[in-house]
């Protein structure tokens, strides 16, 4: 279900300006915290895939402002991997709002969750798979120029749509802040497209946090590194101070890292051990991750934990519940 955008976020309580930027209420927010103590004692989650009742995850919160402005019979165009997890949370929830997606993807490494995220795909969304990206983004601009249609970018990853992850680091400011957990010396996630960390970073960095924020590689370095972070930490900043008429701090420079060591050669092939590493969460508290992101990313949380000083949280993107739904 979806509703009208209330006053009921974080970055609307530090903001109140932001308000008038189109919105829809598709997540229950915040997400919880929680430790993962019997993983390893320094480990904590943020449970990022449980932010929605159907198919969470980060690109449900950069969604709400992607598709504020989309109404019941309109249709969304956007790109993705074949199995890409972006492209299943577009259409499941431009649905919700009544609208219809059109998908131009792209072959890529497959493992058996990108294939359940594809065979979602194809009962939500129209249009052909390509050969590889340059054909499917050519087929999009197309595709445009003949059409009215509502674009999300690759990933979702614009300054609007980073301003959602602007809100989520103020979010965890305020769990801080509550008490629901320590002050985390680093923050470990996936990093394709770039705009959740871009966003967490600016967040934290409104808030004065001194958290890192490290990006676990798992797309191409062309579209998964620090540049792209950077720029659209310029851009959501820049709209903020666009909006609101306040300055807006800077991220401190080193406060993003990228990794490089998880990536397993190719996006969506699964890295070697990943899953054993998956597998001590699912043991231990019953969550699935995915090989194309989690899995990978959560190989850099545990290491992180095991070998640095502070709390580590490890910010779950995806919402593995899509690997077993009927």
């Amino acid at each position: 279900m979806t509703a009208p955008a209330g006053p009921d976020i974080a970055l609307y309580r530090r903001f109140p300006a932001l308000r008038a930027i189109p919105r829809v209420r598709l997540c229950a927010l915040p997400s919880p915290v929680m430790s993962a103590a019997a993983v390893h004692p320094r480990l904590w989650l943020k449970r990022d895939d449980l932010n929605a009742d159907v198919f969470g995850g980060n690109k449900a919160r950069s969604l709400e402002f992607l598709l504020g402005d989309v109404r019941p019979g309109d249709t969304v165009l956007t790109i993705g991997g074949k199995g890409s997890t972006h492209v299943l949370a577009t259409a499941t929830h431009a649905r919700a709002i009544g609208a219809s997606t059109i998908a131009m993807r792209w072959k890529h490494d497959m493992n058996p969750g990108a294939e359940r995220v594809a065979e979602l795909i194809a009962r939500e969304a129209a249009g052909p798979v390509s050969a590889n990206a340059v054909f499917a983004i050519a087929r999009a601009t197309a595709y445009r120029l003949r059409h009215r249609v509502h674009y999300v970018p690759l990933g979702g990853s614009t300054p609007l749509g980073a301003l959602a992850q602007v809100n989520a680091g103020l979010e965890l400011a305020e769990q801080i802040a509550a008490g629901a957990l320590p002050s985390p010396a680093r923050v470990v996630l996936p990093l394709g497209s770039g705009g959740t960390a871009a966003g967490l970073a600016l967040g934290f960095a409104i808030a004065g946090l001194d958290i890192e924020v490290i990006g676990a590689r798992v797309a191409p370095r062309i579209a998964a590194n620090k540049r792209r972070v950077a720029a659209l930490v310029r851009g959501a900043r820049k709209l903020i101070m666009r909006v609101t008429g306040e300055q807006v701090a800077r991220v401190p420079r080193g406060m993003v890292r990228v990794v490089h060591d998880v990536y397993g050669g190719a996006y969506g092939r699964p890295l070697p051990g990943a899953d054993d590493a998956a597998g001590l969460l699912h043991e231990s508290y019953g969550i699935r991750l995915d090989s194309t992101y989690s899995a990978k990313a959560f190989v850099a949380a545990l290491a992180c934990a095991r070998g640095q000083d502070g709390p580590t949280l490890f910010w779950l993107t995806f919402d593995g519940r899509c690997l077993d739904a009927p």
